[in-house]
């Protein structure tokens, strides 16, 4: 089979879309299909095709942490879609490269297959004043559900996504598909002591210190604050306990402020934005992973820092509540106190209980690599695929 991937995010992107988007490519390769992923370039000045990724011209949005945002009709983009010859359509985001994959699907007369990987009524301050937020939402939610209903298959690594698309008005079927990683590169036996060793050391975290990290864009959807607050009025220097975080973005001048205030400022460490080819150094270091964000859909970063062995503290959050199996893979939490219990426990275990710990976790996410999230995405494929061949086959039928 051949699939074309539409993604605004993935040349030179660190975000959970591209690295969703990398590893069902991968195992869609694996498993024998072809696939051109479609992507704005902002570095380019004309179309062309590399390593079956179509670069595509684009403009950089300050807006949107300096992405590409490519014009969504170019002649020259369709023609060489059309070349590849896909069999199914799947878009990823929502913008320019997202309308190119709708025209080529409508062009070529091809099923398409739509991803919801964001929920946007989270998002929407970053392009639209506070004064026009409402009237944004409402435009974004007309736009998402054109998109929407265009699709021959509504798919979300969360069950956010089916209540996301009732919310705006659109009750089709809906496929909760597994968001997978690449488990090899995040196998912690990969990683060397002195790796680790060094990391602390680039850091000035001491041997004894048990770290915590969160990893992801410093915006306010991600409630690393929520995180920020709990620390400092339950963990105390004595506890041996250290926040990572490890991303940039908008808030994170604000959040190193609060840091500051809070009187956290030496448990605390913004190590900035890191290539995302160096996050398993970094995960394997760290011991816990935790996270306050309710936006989330189902976490690439969590994920990886489960597969790399951390039990993972997350904030309740009623949808995605399943993805936690307390004391397996990690524990929910909803006050500052629930938070701390956790953190100071898994600090408290033996360098040989804590070693059970991380393998206990890594066994949890054994399922979620490249070829699982690959065969998952085949079977609405093919169901694509046979929806889009009825409909040419009862439009004849009409004539």
């Amino acid at each position: 089979m051949k699939i074309a991937l539409f993604t605004e995010t993935y040349i030179g992107s660190i975000n959970g879309v591209m690295a969703h988007i990398k590893t069902l490519r991968d195992g869609l390769e694996k498993l024998g299909h072809e696939v051109l992923v479609v992507t704005a370039d902002k570095h380019c000045k004309h179309h062309y095709i590399e390593n079956n990724v179509l670069h595509c011209p684009a403009i950089e949005s300050k807006r949107l942490y300096g992405f590409g945002v490519a014009f969504p009709l170019s002649h020259k983009r369709q023609r060489l879609i059309a070349d590849f010859g896909p069999d199914v359509m799947h878009i990823h985001q929502e913008f320019g490269i997202g309308i190119s994959g709708i025209l080529a699907a409508r062009a070529m007369r091809r099923p398409l297959v739509y991803t919801l990987h964001t929920m946007y009524d989270q998002y929407i301050y970053y392009i639209a004043p506070k004064m026009l937020l409402r009237a944004a939402t409402s435009i974004s939610h007309r736009y998402e559900r054109f998109i929407a209903r265009n699709a021959h298959a509504l798919t979300s690594p969360s069950q956010k996504g089916d209540e996301y698309f009732k919310k705006i008005g659109v009750n089709k079927e809906f496929n909760l598909i597994p968001n997978s990683i690449d488990l090899d590169a995040f196998n912690p036996g990969r990683i060397t002591t002195e790796q680790r060793d060094g990391l602390r050391k680039k850091y000035g975290i001491a041997p004894e210190k048990t770290i915590a990290c969160f990893v992801g864009r410093l915006g306010q959807e991600k409630s690393v604050d929520v995180v920020l607050d709990y620390w400092a009025s339950t963990i105390k220097p004595q506890d041996n306990l250290h926040f990572l975080i490890v991303g940039d973005g908008p808030d994170r001048e604000n959040l190193e402020k609060r840091a500051r205030d809070n009187g956290i400022a030496n448990m605390v460490t913004f190590a900035g934005m890191v290539p995302h080819e160096n996050m398993p150094v970094y995960f394997a270091t760290c011991d816990i992973y935790v996270t306050a964000s309710l936006s989330e859909m189902n976490s690439i970063s969590m994920l990886e820092g489960m597969a790399s062995g951390l039990p993972t503290l997350q904030r309740y959050d009623e949808l995605n509540a399943d993805q936690i199996k307390a004391g397996v893979n990690g524990y929910l939490y909803n006050t500052a106190g629930e938070m701390a219990e956790k953190l100071k426990e898994i600090a408290a275990l033996s360098p040989e209980e804590l070693a059970v710990t991380k393998q206990t976790v890594i066994d949890t996410v054994t399922d979620r690599g490249g070829k699982e999230l690959a065969a998952y995405m085949l079977g609405i494929y093919e169901k694509a695929i046979a929806e889009k061949s009825a409909e040419g086959r009862n439009s004849r039928a009409a004539v």
